[in-house]
């Protein structure tokens, strides 16, 4: 059996010229790249063309960038150490009410600590208005965290508009940009961004690799300690091989960008078109706003997500209902919660999220095949939600 992968949000191949580019730091130049011998240096200078491959891919200096292990050590980074590093100012942090878990249980941990937390809910459409931003600062408002693009609905948010209103409030910005990474330009500097996390799985990098850009002149308390790695921002001995891989992604999703976008969105509209042909009783989440290429979440009423997920994955299938960090969790989405969606039709919801080497041929075997399985679901259920 064939099988689909339609989950490149929850994670990502690694493209062939990502691997070529990591195996030699395997195996040849293994050196610590904090030792000052040969080795050593070898390894240090990959890492640091991998750092200037990100800043150019972020439109950053190579300076303001820190190499983390991942986007949720990113976006903690960013929140907490970024948060207890202005305290002396404030105590006041505005987020929105549908960012990934690295930033909210980020902030549910500030609260813990004596931080006020303002959450802004986004409009029906999963857009996030810059005026509720700016209505939500305060003269002690010490950061902003608003995602770039929506990991569930896909939804991106007006980047450069909320940064401008941080910007003349004199507030720092920082901006979740795992989702968008290869998928829309991410400019820091039009956005006015103060931080902003990456991630190389969600872009055909390794697993294991992310980064954050601090912007010059901006000091986030580290989380981690124990050496002087990352100028002191961020302790322990580097992962050579998966930040390289993380610099040539970053190379990689520049140069396709312009060509990969219109492809992917036109086999994501070929979906969402034949979905809404071949089943009845379906809500498309987030498509009255602009969203990142390859992203469809749509509801089956009557059919519960989590058993049409299992149901498609027999068939060969990959989907997800949302956040690869959430698998198994029965409660509704909070992102589709936070739109005013009610909890029935939350419920009923999948995420297909396409990548660079989706076809015609899979989207239309999906299309095949879905009408069937939610029918068959929808007859086991003993009611259809309304």
């Amino acid at each position: 059996m064939a099988r689909v992968y339609l989950d490149h949000n929850a994670s990502t191949q690694v493209r062939p010229e990502v691997l070529e580019a990591m195996l030699p730091y395997f195996s040849q130049h293994f050196g610590n790249a904090s030792s000052v011998h040969a080795f050593g240096q070898e390894a240090r200078a990959a890492v640091e063309d991998a750092r200037a491959q990100v800043a150019a891919f972020l439109n950053a200096s190579p300076g303001e960038i820190v190499l983390t292990g991942g986007g949720t050590e990113s976006d903690n980074m960013a929140v907490i150490g970024g948060a207890r590093a202005c305290a002396s100012k404030g105590r006041h942090v505005v987020t929105t009410s549908i960012e990934h878990d690295a930033v909210r249980q980020a902030a549910d941990l500030l609260e813990q600590e004596g931080f006020e937390v303002t959450r802004v809910a986004p409009g029906p459409d999963g857009r996030v208005a810059p005026e509720a931003i700016e209505a939500a600062l305060r003269p002690d408002t010490i950061l902003v965290s608003v995602m770039a693009s929506n990991n569930e609905t896909g939804v991106i948010q007006p980047m450069a508009e909320i940064g401008a209103i941080c910007a003349k409030r004199s507030v720092p910005f920082h901006t979740d940009a795992v989702q968008a990474a290869g998928k829309i330009p991410i400019d820091v500097s039009a956005w006015q961004a103060t931080l902003a996390t990456i991630t190389a799985h969600k872009f055909y990098g390794p697993k294991g690799a992310g980064a954050l850009y601090v912007r010059r002149g901006f000091k986030c308390a580290p989380l981690q300690v124990g050496g002087e790695h990352e100028r002191g921002r961020r302790a322990g001995t580097e992962n050579v091989p998966a930040i390289v891989g993380l610099g040539r992604a970053c190379e990689l999703a520049s140069e396709d960008l312009t060509a990969s976008v219109p492809r992917i969105a036109a086999l994501r509209d070929r979906l969402e078109a034949g979905l809404a042909e071949r089943v009845p009783q379906i809500v498309r989440h987030g498509a009255a706003a602009p969203r990142v290429c390859n992203t469809a979440h749509v509801s089956f009423i009557g059919a519960e997500g989590e058993h049409l997920i299992l149901s498609l994955d027999m068939k060969g299938i990959a989907v997800s209902s949302g956040a690869a960090c959430k698998s198994g969790s029965s409660h509704p989405s909070h992102v589709l919660l936070a739109m005013g969606v009610s909890a029935s039709v939350a419920q009923a919801a999948v995420r297909f999220s396409l990548g660079r080497c989706t076809t015609e041929a899979e989207i239309d075997r999906v299309l095949e095949i879905i009408p069937g399985v939610v029918e068959k679901l929808r007859q086991g259920s003993p009611t259809l939600a309304s």
